[in-house]
């Protein structure tokens, strides 16, 4: 999928939240292995070295890898410097020469402005390719826009079938902006996957609830990062190889509930 700036990235690719040490690791060598060219991390994951390590580990050469971080919400906080140092952290422990995508994680208030200034110095040092945003609401968005000096290409936002998010993804779409789909099987409590209707079209196209979520997803033209087991990562890749009617797609659509996986993530009232 193509970048407002023309830079390609793979509109599958893999999670590494709550991933850590050796798990994280492994898990990103595997799911190169098997095909993935599209790793997602941050710096509040505290597993950027492992990432790293597990490109390298893999034998794939970097400019094959789609590499995303994001500037965690307490540095921001600290001012211009520290957002600096970390992406200087951040390129040093993924032992990379530069990242493809770096997000603003949260829409800290009256942090973003000297966040995303100096994220765009580092676009113009070439250590970072694209610039983008996580977690923004349309006013947000619109605030952003109202100085920056490059646009961001992507924002990455709750997206599965019980918060299907249309306004908002279509607000962006509008603005040439690129939606990323984060925890697309829901999270905590919320069982997507488990929903009847989500089985029922799984066993119509003889393919896991799972499969149906994230063919979903890719139909609506968005980019998703799903966590996954190893043994999963094949059956990720597959979704690719067949397509839901506009009925099932309608049917899912459906299923939404404007329901947060967790109720403090929430952009408007979160409170890191």
């Amino acid at each position: 999928m193509k970048l407002n700036n023309g830079i390609e990235i793979p509109q599958i690719g893999v999670g590494t939240w709550t991933l850590r040490g050796e798990t994280a690791r492994k898990n990103v060598r595997l799911a190169l292995e098997a095909g993935f060219r599209h790793i997602d991390t941050a710096q509040g994951y505290e597993n950027e070295a492992e990432v790293g390590q597990g490109i390298a580990d893999s034998g794939i050469a970097r400019k094959e890898i789609f590499l995303t971080t994001k500037v965690a919400t307490n540095i921001m906080r600290e001012g211009k410097k520290s957002v600096s140092q970390s992406i200087d952290e951040s390129l040093a422990k993924l032992n990379t020469e530069y990242i493809d995508l770096l997000l603003i994680h949260w829409p800290v208030k009256d942090c973003v402005k000297d966040t995303w200034e100096v994220m765009e110095e580092y676009v113009r040092n070439h250590k970072v390719r694209s610039i983008g945003v996580s977690n923004f609401n349309r006013h947000h968005l619109d605030d952003l826009l109202d100085y920056a000096a490059i646009r961001p290409v992507i924002n990455q936002i709750e997206v599965h079938p019980f918060m299907t998010q249309e306004e908002n993804i279509a607000y962006n779409h509008q603005l040439g902006i690129q939606v990323e789909a984060w925890g697309p099987f829901g999270q905590g409590d919320i069982d997507v996957v488990g929903n009847p209707l989500l089985q029922s079209l799984a066993k119509k196209y003889d393919k896991t609830a799972s499969q149906i979520v994230l063919r979903w997803i890719v139909q609506r033209q968005l980019i998703t990062i799903p966590r996954a087991k190893p043994n999963h990562f094949k059956e990720n890749l597959e979704i690719m190889t067949f397509a839901l009617t506009d009925e099932d797609m309608e049917a899912i659509n459906s299923l939404n509930q404007n329901l947060r996986s967790n109720k403090l993530n929430d952009p408007e009232t979160f409170p890191w």
